[in-house]
């Protein structure tokens, strides 16, 4: 008997990130490959794992293979030519911004991927690049049922105090709000609280989402009740490349005196500021922790400042503080970012331990600290796969519309 496999995408300008899940029973998943195209709008290189983590292929695809078209052809190629057991049977996407239309996962029809592409200028780095591959599918693959996963829809349930901004209302009615992303992540996370820290599951919950795109998610009860990103993708923390929140008189004052056009402008928010402006370096942080150039330094230091201002901001969101998590990369993986958080937030009653810390928790304070801290590994691409056999459970198998 042939067994059902979820296709997970998450697509970028550059890259194409790839996890292939079995369905087991009804609602398991088991992953079974997990890899990615790099470098598609140039000289596309594949690699891709086993759900052991061992490598089963790594290839350079040429030129001739650029483009999300050929990349998803190629990859449509090699997932046929497996001999596992199983068959494609649905593709689940992560998508940047689902407007007020989507709180929730949908299937992909055109309709629905005609209103998605409004939404590209909320989200310019995202939105077009998770689109394409939906459409690009439907042409290579028509009979494969697509579902959209957007990082707005967790958030669409916060209190409409955290959504509004001091602007008019017919404004507000318009869209004009804070919608909040890196929903995936955040769900997820809420997810297994109740298996990994079980006596904070139902607590507040601060999650720093920390990683080339950053952000802050208070939780309360798994729920979300309020975030550091707002409109767009761009505001709230610094991040690797872009700015974080920014008083929007800049924005006016670089097009009135500096005479800057608006293509520049969301050139600077979006890809020259963050830790790569401030540094002058890279926005890279384990470039930035292993230089001596005292920018790189200042860079770290207002990454932090502004994460341990947020942890403040949302911990009086959520009515206190029982726990905050760390995940992504940069969360996940450094030590020393986590220490220099903890430490400028133990008036909050976080007390680090600093072996759990270096041996990466999964608690990382002391017993005896009011509050606790924890580094838990995000998984937004089971997410997608929970999601898509969930909008798919009514056993509609069409093909995108």
């Amino acid at each position: 008997m042939t067994d059902r496999a979820v296709l997970v995408l998450n697509a970028g300008s550059s890259s194409l990130k790839v996890s292939v899940y079995r369905v087991a029973g009804e609602t398991g998943l088991v992953r079974m490959l997990r890899g990615q195209i790099e470098r598609i709008r140039g000289n596309p290189r594949f690699a891709i794992r086993d759900g052991e983590g061992a490598t089963i292929a790594e290839e350079s695809l040429g030129e001739n293979r650029a483009g999300h078209e050929a990349c998803l052809g190629f990859l449509l190629d090699w997932l046929a030519k497996r001999d596992d057991g199983t068959e494609l049977w649905a593709a689940g996407h992560r998508v940047g911004h689902g407007g007020l239309d989507f709180p929730r996962p949908v299937r992909a029809t055109t309709d629905v991927l005609d209103a998605l592409d409004a939404l590209a200028p909320l989200a310019p780095l995202h939105q077009p690049h998770n689109i394409a591959p939906i459409r690009t599918l439907a042409r290579l693959h028509p009979g494969l049922p697509q579902v959209a996963c957007f990082d707005t829809a967790f958030h669409a349930g916060k209190p409409r105090l955290a959504s509004l901004f001091a602007l008019p209302r017919d404004m507000t009615d318009a869209g004009i709000r804070r919608y909040g992303f890196h929903g995936l992540s955040y769900e997820y996370i809420a997810s297994i609280l109740s298996d990994v820290a079980p006596e904070i599951a139902a607590g507040r919950v601060v999650v720093a989402h920390l990683g080339s795109g950053a952000s802050m998610c208070a939780l309360k009860d798994g729920r979300s009740v309020d975030t550091s990103m707002g409109f767009t993708a761009v505001d709230g923390l610094p991040m690797g490349t872009r700015t974080g929140a920014l008083d929007p008189g800049v924005v006016l004052y670089l097009a009135r005196e500096r005479g800057m056009e608006l293509e520049a402008i969301e050139d600077l928010l979006y890809n020259r500021s963050g830790l790569l402006g401030v540094s002058g370096i890279s926005n890279d942080m384990r470039v930035l922790l292993a230089s001596q150039d005292p920018r790189a330094d200042e860079a770290i230091e207002l990454f932090v400042y502004r994460i341990v201002q947020m942890l403040g901001a949302l911990a009086a969101a959520a009515g206190g503080l029982d726990a905050l998590v760390f995940t992504a990369g940069i969360g996940e993986r450094s030590p020393e970012i986590r220490r220099r958080v903890l430490e400028a937030s133990a008036w909050m009653g976080l007390t680090l331990d600093l072996a759990a810390n270096e041996a990466h928790g999964p608690r990382i304070t002391t017993l005896d600290s009011r509050a606790s801290a924890w580094v838990i590994p995000t998984n937004e691409e089971l997410m997608i796969a929970r999601h898509t056999l969930a909008v798919l459970a009514d056993g509609s198998e069409g093909a995108t519309e």
